[in-house]
């Protein structure tokens, strides 16, 4: 059954011309990364506040040395590299096939995986920004700071990342959606579709070949025309 299935995701990669992916932390877990929501995801773990109050904006303003204790040590990973998922996707880009890679992951192996159209919903941790002069630091400058890492001119630096009470950047959510309107394929996968705005984006397809796929239910299920309840690597494996 999941051999058959895998033929029709094959088949309709190749009769299309404009794909769009839209992808979530299970691309990632792949290469190491943890996921939220599953089991042994980081929302299960145990720590002095829930992940998501630590993630959210009012509590860097209020605890901001503790907030980047947690960031340093739960939202950082070092010597990870793309997986099959991200090689594939990058590969149909290169193609001339998938014409955009909507991602609700912020760790930038899309891009390291040779993607160039990426729209990054919740930004990137790749990327910092000083909060008082704007100026640009990179990942390395968070990872060597004792406690807050701080620009030259003494202000704060901040990822480039959606937290929760933050809204997503309307620039790219708009190019999203016009993505995913074009789309004459859509491929979701490796995400819950339980985190908004971005889950809902999905809607504003209205073509007849969305290929969902994913370990766990969704509750985008019954409207995929292509329902694949398997781990992307197997699956893209054999793409």
């Amino acid at each position: 059954m999941l051999e058959k299935k895998i033929n029709v995701l094959k088949q309709w990669i190749s009769e299309s011309s404009n794909i769009v992916f839209f992808g979530g932390a299970g691309v990632s877990t792949e290469s190491g990364i943890p996921d939220f929501r599953s089991v042994d995801g980081l929302y299960h773990l145990k720590f002095d506040y829930p992940p998501e109050t630590i993630l959210s904006h009012s509590f860097f303003v209020r605890n901001t040395e503790m907030f980047y204790s947690f960031y340093r040590e739960k939202m950082i990973y070092d010597n990870v590299k793309p997986n099959i998922t991200h090689l594939k996707l990058a590969e149909l880009e290169d193609k001339g096939r998938l014409k955009a890679l909507i991602t609700q992951n912020i760790d930038g192996l899309h891009q390291q995986a040779g993607s160039k159209n990426v729209l990054e919903l919740h930004g990137s941790v790749l990327r910092n920004y000083c909060m008082t002069c704007k100026c640009f630091y990179t990942i390395d400058r968070i990872k060597q700071a004792d406690k807050i890492p701080l620009c030259e001119c003494g202000g704060i630096i901040k990822p480039d990342v959606v937290l929760y009470e933050e809204g997503l950047d309307d620039s790219t959510v708009s190019r999203a959606i016009n993505a995913i309107r074009k789309a004459e394929l859509l491929i979701v996968g490796g995400t819950s579709l339980s985190v908004y705005p971005a889950a809902g984006l999905i809607s504003y397809y209205s073509g007849n070949k969305m290929a969902l796929v994913n370990k766990s239910v969704t509750p985008y299920d019954k409207e995929a025309d292509l329902l694949i309840q398997a781990g992307l690597g197997e699956v893209f494996s054999k793409l």
